[in-house]
């Protein structure tokens, strides 16, 4: 009845950096509920993953190494988890809303048939009672998510099913270090028991990785443009905003739609979440969508004509005005200060 933590390897022979952060909440959730934090970690060759995984708090490390799990396939990787999971029994299995994330936890929840819930943006425990039946449940895995295309957030509990399944969205929740000396121990599963020859009906003949050009996720400094943009062009002065400030350019969902800029610039429930040091937000009218992608930013900027919109109820500096307008003034007065020092 421990948390287990799906552990993600990317093409770097890295920890993805939301199974981390996934680890750190993890951790949380275990002490709240008084068990142990687990780790699934999936791969071959796998450089020291304790010295990468205990500091985070981890408990136990299940280590599956053949050279036929990675790169990721589908079926090797549920077979483990599956197996894996209806030996241990977890209270609480976590995965990231990744590609991988997306594929697996689904088809592992519908073989055990439990309750899954995506793409949260916070986890809590909880207790809830049944108002037809009186029946308390304690010690619930609270799967927070925004609903109805983000007018509501809802909260949904699996009461009865185990484990309480969720993923989880890179970026939204934090990851911290829990103990540099903490350590745990290693069990390193025999692959054969877990895995057949018909786990490996499909295979991946070559592969084509083109490296990320866009880092929005690990900017200090973001430029965030929305609709009231106004056009492509229009965005170019996001761009050239950026250049002066050492900023990254950011986009809603409307203004990726329109055409405005590239889909991997999109922030929010769709797109990424971010935690720069300054967000500028220009033009953004900031539903609740877009906020929950850059609300925690330490400082906040909006640029907006409407006294009344959102975002500013969130901004710590409103700048009332035309961005295209706005902007301008803005770009020279950076311009002028580098000139003078």
């Amino acid at each position: 009845m421990n948390v287990f933590v799906y552990c993600e390897i990317t093409e770097e022979d890295a920890f993805a950096e939301v199974s981390l952060e996934l680890l750190s909440k993890g951790r949380k959730l275990a002490d709240k509920l008084k068990v142990k934090l687990e780790a699934v970690v999936i791969g071959n060759k796998i450089a020291n993953p304790e010295e990468q995984l205990f500091p985070y708090g981890v408990d136990v490390i299940h280590l599956a190494e053949d050279k036929r799990l990675f790169p990721y396939t589908t079926l090797p990787h549920f077979s483990i988890i599956t197996k894996l999971f209806q030996e241990k029994r977890p209270q609480v299995a976590l995965f990231g809303a990744t590609s991988v994330g997306r594929d697996l936890a689904p088809r592992v929840a519908s073989k055990l048939r439990c309750g899954l819930t995506a793409d949260c943006t916070a986890l809590e425990i909880g207790e809830h009672t049944d108002t037809k039946t009186g029946k308390v449940y304690t010690e619930l895995l609270y799967q927070i998510r925004p609903a109805f295309g983000g007018n509501i957030i809802a909260t949904i509990i699996n009461p009865e099913t185990r484990p309480q399944m969720a993923t989880v969205r890179e970026g939204v929740m934090t990851k911290e270090i829990y103990d540099p000396n903490y350590k745990g121990v290693v069990e390193k599963l025999q692959v054969e028991h877990y895995i057949s020859d018909d786990d490996f009906a499909v295979k991946i003949i070559s592969r084509e990785i083109e490296a990320r050009k866009i880092n929005i996720k690990n900017a200090q400094i973001i430029v965030a443009g929305g609709y009231g943009m106004g056009s492509k062009e229009n965005f170019n002065k996001l761009h050239e905003l950026a250049a002066q400030t050492g900023a990254e350019v950011g986009a809603t969902r409307a203004a990726v739609d329109a055409g405005f800029t590239e889909s991997e610039r999109q922030i929010g429930q769709t797109g990424v979440t971010v935690r720069p040091k300054l967000y500028i937000a220009c033009g953004i009218s900031g539903a609740v969508q877009h906020r929950s992608g850059m609300e925690e930013s330490a400082k906040i900027i909006s640029i907006n004509t409407d006294p009344n919109a959102p975002i500013n109820s969130i901004a710590d500096y409103t700048v009332i005005g035309d961005v295209n307008d706005v902007l301008p003034k803005m770009i020279k007065a950076i311009m002028n200060t580098k000139i003078k020092k």
